[in-house]
């Protein structure tokens, strides 16, 4: 903060000191209501903050603070204009793929969205069994509690017919990497220069 700026700091300082001691004198005599009185130092109060939050960007964007940010006038991502206090949890959570804290029903709802990706990641029968055998019991779970919050519409598994979707998807698998493998082997031999002569 530079001379001038401290100067006028003072200043300010010493109108607003001023201007209360006049309020509260005209209160005292009655000729003020208090709650308007109340109601405009409370507006004052916002216009300072305004105007010092104003002149710190200015400053800031004088010394370059501001150069490269890709947010520079444009409207803050997710600011939508309606006040949510929870916004920074709600933004850390999706910005680094916080799970487990969710109510059942919505992290059942997830998982149950997720879980044909998950299954087809495994490699034996047997740890597809196990982790269908999991899901359901969870869900089943989840069910029987009564914690509130949303109710659990996620339906529980078929182990052996999702057993059979798994082999049948890993077969799809297989059969579609033969074939690109067939291709790939085409498209070389078909790369590959033809000899016209042959030795003796």
């Amino acid at each position: 903060m530079n001379d001038v700026d401290a100067r006028m700091d003072r200043l300010r300082r010493a109108a607003r000191y001023r201007y209360q001691q006049l309020v509260d004198s005209e209160i005292e005599r009655g000729s003020l209501d208090p709650d308007e009185v109340r109601e405009e130092r409370r507006l004052l109060r916002l216009q300072d903050v305004e105007q010092h939050a104003r002149a710190r960007i200015e400053e800031a964007e004088r010394r370059g603070v501001f150069e490269g940010n890709p947010y520079r006038g444009k409207p803050l991502p997710g600011n939508d204009g309606r006040h949510d206090p929870d916004w920074w949890i709600k933004a850390k959570i999706e910005r680094e793929d916080i799970r487990g804290i969710a109510p059942p029903a919505l992290a059942l709802r997830t998982e149950d969205a997720e879980l044909d990706d998950h299954l087809d990641a495994l490699a034996t029968e047997d740890d597809v069994r196990a982790v269908l055998v999991d899901f359901n019991a969870r869900v089943k779970e989840a069910r029987r509690q009564l914690l509130g919050g949303p109710p659990v519409v996620t339906p529980m598994r078929d182990v052996d017919a999702e057993v059979d979707r798994w082999r049948d998807r890993r077969q799809a698998r297989r059969d579609a990497d033969e074939v690109a493998a067939a291709e790939r082997a085409a498209a070389e031999a078909a790369a590959r220069p033809h000899r016209w002569w042959r030795r003796r």
